[in-house]
This record gives structure tokens, C-alpha cells and sequence, in this order.
């Protein structure tokens, strides 16, 4: 098969797709998941949001039989919608940041809220949250697969998710460029900087014999760039102490933080881009707070188990992954 024919036969896997970008089935994105069942590198049974149907959707296609959805990828279920709970929110963005489809409106520091009519119940924004405030709700009752979605609702969100892609590249290269006139302009005044350091060292010289006691002036004060950061720190360490304090609050009433299992390669490299974000303002949690066997999201984007000492937390209104 050539080229050609893999792309053109990706073009018609994917038109037959959800395309809710859930990542269940394996791979980043829809996209990706054609190209690798044209090139017989993925399952054509791999997509959980497809369900049944689906599957035999792509078997016709593909002239293959009809199989039975690969558990390994999940299971179908009724389509589910995020909640965020507003008054536990803090603004941190990163349910922002995981959303394929733009469906979650907010800024930073501000409550966030959910466009019921772009989610795709995709799940992905439910682990990055810090503050475990968002909730999976099934709104489809018994419908399952394409009975819970549609093919309007499909090209719908397969647009957003490729508007949201080309908004990231161009977001991408303004940040590059952006980087390469600073360095530009850094390497212009270090040129610059160097033919007058002479002429600088005896201005400073003299300046120091002018004064009494032969004491150089003082540099300008930073105190100003200081005391912003200082307030930056505040805030944000304010704004997580007022989480942490509810989350002690609902321990105590018996609910635990929501299961974090099965979380995606690119959800986790999230998660610990703002960990190391926080640790860099020195913002991480102290080690005191995360006991062994607490429910936090390990390097291999996993979870640990709740420890043997905290009561088991009752099941919350949550569809399974």
C-alpha cells in the first residue's frame, strides 16, 4: 500500500471516528489512531467512545470482521460530562490546558465552568486537577457509543480540536520567536557592553575616589522585582493552603480525593510541568503532607493506594474510565 493510499485510507477511518481526543484508544489524538489502523500498526477495536457500534463501523470499512471492543482501552458507557465544582476551584488553568476541544471557560486565578454543549467526556481534565473538582457526570442515561453522541456532534468537536491545535502552533512559534529576538538583542548588547567596559570601569574607579571613604555607589535597588515575586509566591501559596484545607475538610467527612488511575503519558507530563512550576516558585507541598500510600500521581502516571490508615472514601458520581 502506498503512501497515497495509508492517508487516503486514514481520511475514511477517521471520518468514522467520535473524535472526543480521549486518548483511551493509545494513541494523542483521532488522527493519529487512523493513521495507525491504515498502516496496521493500531486495533480497529480500540476506541471505547465508539463503542460496539464503532467498531463495526470500521470493520466494514476495513473489510474485517466484527470484533469485540479490546478491554485494555476501556469500556463503552453513557457519555459523561465535567463538572467543576466552583467553590473548590482556584483557577490554577490546567483543566484548561488538558481540554482537547476548548470546552472549559475561565483565567487564571478566576472559577473556571464546563460548556456542556463541547464536552466530549473525555475525562483528561479530571486528573491534572490539583484540588480534585471535577466531576464525571453520565448524561445519556442507558445510551452508549454513537447512540450517546452523534455525527454533527463529531465534526463539531473534530473542528474545535483542529482550531485549538493551530492556535497551539502558532502560540508555539510566537513564543520561539519571541526567544530568538531576546537572545538577539542579548547578544547585540553584550557586544555593545563590551567595547565600553573600560571606559565604565574608570568612570567607576573615579566615582569611587569621590566618595567618601572610597566606597562605590550604591547599584539601584531590586527591591521593587523582589516584592513582586514575594507577592506572586503569596498568593498562589494562599490560594493552595485554601484548597489543601478543604481537602482536609472533605477527608474528614469521609470523601477522599477521586481515583487518578490510567492517567495518559501527556496528562502526566502536564501534572509535572506544574509541579516543577511550583517548586521553581517554592510552592511544593511539603513531603509531611503526602504520607506513603497517599493518592498522588507518581512519574509513571499512575496512582498509588490510599493508605491502610484513611477510611475508604464512598464512591462519588463518577462514570468509569
Amino acid at each position: 500500500m502506498t503512501v497515497t493510499q495509508i492517508k487516503t485510507l486514514a481520511d475514511r477511518i477517521e471520518d468514522l471516528l467520535p473524535q472526543t481526543q480521549c486518548t483511551k484508544c493509545g494513541y494523542p489524538a483521532c488522527r493519529p489512531y487512523a493513521e495507525a489502523v491504515a498502516r496496521g500498526e493500531a486495533g480497529y477495536n480500540q476506541c471505547p467512545p465508539g463503542g460496539a457500534e464503532g467498531v463495526a463501523r470500521l470493520a466494514a470499512l476495513l473489510g474485517k470482521p466484527v470484533i469485540a471492543l479490546n478491554p485494555a482501552n476501556g469500556v463503552e458507557r453513557p457519555r459523561p460530562l465535567a463538572v467543576i465544582d466552583e467553590q473548590i476551584c482556584i483557577g490554577c488553568t490546567l483543566c484548561m490546558q488538558a481540554c482537547p476541544v476548548d470546552a472549559i471557560v475561565g483565567a487564571p486565578k478566576h472559577m473556571h465552568t464546563v460548556v456542556a454543549e463541547l464536552c466530549t467526556g473525555c475525562d483528561l481534565c479530571v486528573p491534572p486537577c490539583p484540588v480534585d473538582c471535577i466531576s464525571m457526570l453520565p448524561v445519556t442515561g442507558e445510551a452508549t457509543g454513537w447512540d450517546a453522541w452523534s455525527q454533527p456532534q463529531a465534526d463539531a468537536a473534530r473542528e474545535r480540536h483542529n482550531r485549538r491545535e493551530a492556535r497551539l502552533a502558532r502560540e508555539r512559534e510566537a513564543a520561539e520567536a519571541r526567544v530568538a529576538a531576546r537572545r538577539s538583542g542579548a547578544v547585540a548588547a553584550g557586544s555593545g557592553a563590551d567595547a565600553g567596559v573600560t571606559a565604565a570601569s574608570g568612570a567607576a574607579t573615579g566615582a569611587a575616589a569621590s566618595t567618601p571613604g572610597g566606597a562605590a555607589p550604591a547599584t539601584p535597588s531590586v527591591s521593587a522585582t523582589n516584592d513582586a515575586e514575594a507577592k506572586k509566591r503569596a498568593i498562589i501559596q494562599a490560594a493552595l493552603e485554601r484548597a489543601r484545607k478543604k481537602k482536609e475538610e472533605l477527608a474528614a467527612k469521609g470523601q477522599g480525593p477521586l481515583n487518578t488511575e490510567h492517567v495518559s503519558a501527556d496528562v502526566q507530563a502536564q501534572i509535572d510541568a506544574a509541579e516543577a512550576r511550583r517548586r521553581r516558585l517554592g510552592l511544593a507541598d511539603n513531603p509531611a503532607d503526602h504520607p506513603a500510600g497517599s493518592s498522588v500521581a507518581n512519574s509513571t502516571g499512575t496512582a498509588n493506594t490510599t493508605s491502610p490508615d484513611t477510611p475508604a472514601a464512598p464512591p462519588r458520581a463518577r462514570s468509569p474510565r
